[in-house]
C-alpha cells in the first residue's frame, strides 16, 4: 500500500503533465491556474485508494482519477462565477484574474479534458466507468440547481437540504470510489458498498463545513467564521433553527434574517447564541456522527483479502470527520 503523500504526489505530477495545445493561451491558462491552486485532492485520492484496497496497482486508475479532479475543479470554477466569489483557496478566482466569459469557456474546456482522462480507463471497464461518471456529473448539476433555488426560498426542509448536499457534494466522493472499485474488479456488491461509504462521508464532510463556519477557530479554519450567517445561507443549522425556534427566539431569528443594515459581529454573535439555546450545535454533531458511523459500517462490511487494506480509507474518513479546517 502507498502512503497518502505518495498518492497525492502522483496526482499532482499527473495533473502537471497533462499536455495542452500551445494556443489559444487565453483558453488554457485559466485551466492551468485553477488546477495550480491545490486543494486536498480528496476525490482522486479516493479512487486510487479504492483500487489498491482490492490489490490492484493504482496506476490502472490514475487517469480516471485525474479526470475526476479536473471535473471537480471545473465545478468550482463555474460555482465561483455563479456566486461572484472573489477568492478560491486564498487566491483570486479565475473570473477575477481574467473575466467571466473566459471562466465559462475555460470551465467548459475543463469538462472536456475531464472526459478525455476518464476515457483512458482500461477498455474492459470503460463503459461502466463512463456510466458512473456521467450519472454523477448530472447529479452534481442537479444539486447546484437546488442550491440556487434554495437561495430564494424560505421553506427549505431538512430533507431537501440533505438531498441537495448529497447531490452537490457527496455523490462525487461516492463516484470516485466506485470507479476505483470497478477498475479493480471488486464486484458489484463491493463497488456499491464503497459508493455508499463515500456518499455518507460526503454528507458528514459538508455538514462539518456548515458546523465549522459557525463554531470553527478562525486561526485554524483559515478564514473568518460566520460567513453563512451573514449571507443567510440555508445551511443545516439555519434550517433547523427556523424549524425549532418559537416565540421570542423565532422573532429574533426572523428579525436578523430580514434586516438589511446590521453590525456583522453582532449578527454572528446573536445567531450563534440562538443556535446554542436551540441545541443546533449538538443536532449537527449528532447528524455528522450518524453519517460517519454509516460510512464506516459500509466500509467494514466489504470483503477484501486483508482487512488492513481498509485502514487508509478509514483513516481518511476520520481525518475528514474530525478536521478543524
Amino acid at each position: 500500500m502507498n502512503t497518502v503523500e505518495q498518492y497525492i504526489e502522483a496526482i499532482n505530477q499527473g495533473l502537471a503533465q497533462i499536455p495542452y495545445p500551445e494556443s489559444p493561451d487565453e483558453l488554457y491558462a485559466p485551466i492551468r491556474y485553477e488546477l495550480s491552486l491545490g486543494g486536498k485532492r480528496i476525490r482522486p485520492l479516493l479512487t486510487l485508494m479504492a483500487c489498491e484496497m482490492f490489490g490492484v496497482d493504482y496506476h490502472q486508475a490514475l487517469a480516471p482519477a485525474l479526470g475526476i479532479e479536473i471535473f471537480h475543479n471545473f465545478t468550482l470554477l463555474h460555482d465561483d462565477v455563479m456566486d461572484n466569489a472573489d477568492v478560491r483557496r486564498g487566491k483570486p478566482t479565475v473570473h477575477k484574474v481574467w473575466n467571466e466569459n473566459a471562466a465559462v469557456l475555460s470551465g467548459d474546456a475543463m469538462q472536456i479534458l475531464a472526459y478525455m482522462q476518464i476515457m483512458k480507463a482500461p477498455d474492459f471497464y470503460l463503459r461502466e466507468v463512463l456510466d458512473v461518471f456521467s450519472h454523477t456529473a448530472m447529479e452534481i448539476c442537479e444539486g447546484q440547481q437546488y442550491d440556487m433555488e434554495f437561495e430564494v426560498r424560505d421553506d427549505v426542509s431538512e430533507d431537501e437540504y440533505l438531498n441537495m448536499i448529497r447531490l452537490k457534494t457527496a455523490v462525487l466522493l461516492g463516484g470516485a470510489l466506485k470507479i476505483g472499485a470497478i477498475i479493480a474488479e471488486a464486484g458489484a456488491t463491493s463497488a456499491e458498498k464503497l459508493y455508499q461509504f463515500g456518499v455518507n462521508i460526503g454528507l458528514a464532510f459538508q455538514l462539518k463545513d456548515d458546523y465549522l463556519d459557525v463554531y470553527g477557530d478562525p486561526v485554524v479554519f483559515g478564514k473568518k467564521i460566520g460567513g453563512d450567517i451573514l449571507n443567510n445561507k440555508k445551511t443545516y443549522m439555519l434550517i433547523n433553527a427556523l424549524r425549532l425556534a418559537n416565540g421570542e427566539d423565532k422573532e429574533e431569528l426572523l428579525g436578523w434574517l430580514n434586516r438589511e443594515d446590521f453590525d456583522s459581529k453582532e449578527k454572528i454573535s446573536c445567531i450563534t447564541a440562538l443556535y446554542n439555546r436551540l441545541g443546533i450545535k449538538e443536532l449537527c454533531e449528532n447528524k455528522m456522527q450518524e453519517y460517519y458511523s454509516k460510512a464506516c459500517e459500509c466500509l467494514r462490511s466489504i470483503e477484501v483479502e486483508d482487512d488492513n487494506y481498509k485502514n487508509p480509507l478509514l483513516q481518511l474518513a476520520s481525518d475528514l470527520m474530525y478536521r478543524e479546517y
